[in-house]
């Protein structure tokens, strides 16, 4: 169904003449100090190469959105009409003068770009510290990582030239610094923790047993998923890996064949890879977020065809190149995935605005293709993506990206089935970069009332508050190196949510209906009675207990978790 690889159209050629730099520079981004955990180890050596991407205006984006809304919204008209590849590159692809304005700089300087997205809203070149430093007004400098040891060139300020203001939205990456924590291991699968006793007390629904282990079949009982397999080859769920993650085929075997005996034990993914990806099979290889993504994709959305999307490393920036690619890499299909699901993210303040709003426009785009996009909200709380991150007392609470973009659905954790509680580690707030979307103003406005001054001026209350939905995310079963291994985190409840998505999808295509498409709209709509609203429990972090979960959406589990049947109604089947 994918494409083997991005297609790379180089469109600009060097010139053979002494290069020209423009010295009417103009300052673009800026930040005012190192990062908490990073040393400033001086220059970079002259001769260092850096792989650089510029992104470009964009023709109509604000139109895009208003598309997306439209096709989005139950209420609508034009809901589900979802748009071709060609018609979101009308209101993408960059007009003609700042194509013509960034090629005569690119030529002037005697550099050769190609083009990294459908569109040719990026375009990526390769330089040297130095001729960076000259082009940029910039002081590439190297930085440790204090707690990995890891080293990475970044400036804390950078210009661009006059002639390209308007029309280059940033140079990336030059203020943006990595989050080494967060690329060691996936963001969502940490340690157990000390969590209230689990009652062995159980709903109808599910047996004792799910209140400390939980299967695929808690799962199911617990939000009526059901176990028939799906019909339509064309309704399709992907799960990106990243960071060497590898989903391992036996494990999976095994799983099936302890979890799911009901499921042909040789059911597997297809796997598609880009940036030098890759997924080998020894045991000892396998990845805890590979293997609990697509076992519970595969073990949840039975019969629904998935692909395990493998991005490697070939990236000058890692993870956050790698969030680019793989949506340019789904953008450039004619019929990309009705589902994506992705356990990783990082902390939003380690990502400059301009970067993180031109990767939540990737996400707008996609979504305007007809594809729900779910990603983990985090483990830290409201302290970040991870725990422990550094949160001193009275410091702000941190959100995390891209759960804080408007353009996806953010999934938060719970525990327990009776009562289901939200679990303490679920990270939720609201974001610094992204205003509050139209959809949500008003459930998020229920919640701050009721709020009141709890945690004042610790958040921006104007902010898109997250996540957005929940699912069960404490004491999953999966395989791991042929073990079973019990593992907890919003990681869980992605693909666990993303199944749902696929399964209400596959009946809709049986129906004759679009698939879903952007989820959020129809969530905070018609849909919001179809989820199970969570009550108790809270995201502690920054040595407060932090946001309580109340009736509604609250920025611990969102709007709730899952009630299949309910759902199966408010779609109208």
């Amino acid at each position: 169904m994918f494409k083997a690889a991005l297609v790379l159209l180089s469109l600009f050629s060097a010139t053979l003449s002494t290069p020209h730099i423009a010295r009417d520079l103009r300052l673009h981004e800026s930040r005012d100090d190192v990062p908490d955990g990073f040393t400033h180890n001086g220059p970079a050596a002259g001769d260092t190469p850096l792989r650089l991407r510029l992104a470009l205006k964009q023709n109509d984006i604000e139109g895009l959105q208003d598309v997306l809304m439209d096709v989005s919204t139950p209420t609508s008209a034009n809901y589900g009409k979802h748009l071709s590849l060609e018609e979101v590159n009308e209101y993408v692809t960059p007009k003609p003068e700042t194509i013509a304005a960034v090629n005569a700089w690119l030529s002037e300087n005697g550099l050769t770009a190609k083009t990294l997205s459908p569109a040719g809203d990026w375009l990526g070149f390769q330089t040297t510290v130095a001729q960076a430093n000259r082009l940029f007004d910039a002081d590439f400098s190297a930085f440790t990582h204090d707690a990995t040891g890891e080293t990475t060139i970044r400036t804390l300020a950078y210009s661009i030239p006059a002639s390209l203001q308007g029309h280059l939205d940033l140079v990336h990456p030059t203020i943006t610094f990595p989050n080494p924590l967060a690329s060691k291991r996936p963001v969502s699968v940490i340690p157990r923790r000390s969590r209230p006793p689990s009652s062995n007390i159980t709903s109808d629904a599910a047996p004792a047993s799910c209140n400390t282990a939980i299967t695929p079949s808690c799962v199911q009982e617990l939000y009526g998923i059901p176990t028939t397999p799906a019909t339509q080859s064309s309704n399709t769920l992907a799960v990106s890996g990243f960071i060497g993650q590898f989903a391992n085929e036996a494990d999976l075997t095994q799983f099936l064949k302890m979890f799911r005996p009901d499921i042909d034990a040789s059911t597997t993914f297809t796997l598609q890879t880009l940036d030098g990806g890759s997924n080998p099979q020894s045991q000892s290889e396998a990845g805890l977020e590979a293997d609990l993504d697509t076992q519970y994709t595969i073990g949840i959305a039975t019969g629904v065809p998935t692909f395990f999307i493998s991005v490697g490393d070939n990236t000058q920036d890692g993870d956050l190149d790698g969030f680019l690619d793989i949506i340019n890499f789904l953008l450039a299909e004619d019929t990309p995935p009705q589902v994506l699901t992705t356990s990783y993210g990082q902390n939003e303040n380690t990502i400059s605005r301009s970067l993180a709003i031109s990767l939540c426009n990737a996400y707008m785009q996609l979504g305007a293709r007809g594809t729900s996009i779910l990603f983990a909200s985090g483990d830290g709380g409201v302290q970040g993506s991870q725990a422990p991150t550094i949160c001193l007392p009275g410091q702000n609470f941190v959100p995390t990206f891209p759960s804080g973009c408007p353009f996806m659905t953010s999934v938060g954790a719970t525990q327990n089935v009776n009562p289901e509680v939200a679990a303490s580690f679920s990270s939720g707030g609201f974001s610094n970069y992204f205003a509050t979307p139209a959809y949500q103003s008003a459930a998020k406005s229920a919640y701050l009332t009721g709020l009141g001054n709890t945690h004042s001026g610790k958040f921006n209350a104007s902010g898109r508050g997250f996540p957005d939905v929940a699912a069960l995310g404490v004491d999953v079963q999966i395989v791991n190196e042929g073990a079973v291994t019990s593992v907890e985190g919003t990681s869980c409840a992605s693909p666990i949510f993303a199944s749902v998505v696929a399964l209400l999808n596959d009946q809709l295509i049986a129906a004759g209906k679009p698939p879903l498409g952007f989820l959020n709209p129809f969530l905070y709509s018609t849909g919001a009675s179809a989820l199970n609203s969570i009550t108790s429990g809270s995201n502690e972090g920054c040595i407060t207990e932090g946001f309580p979960a109340k009736a509604g959406w609250n920025p611990v589990t969102g709007l709730g978790t899952p009630n299949f049947a309910k759902l199966l109604a408010a779609v109208g089947l």
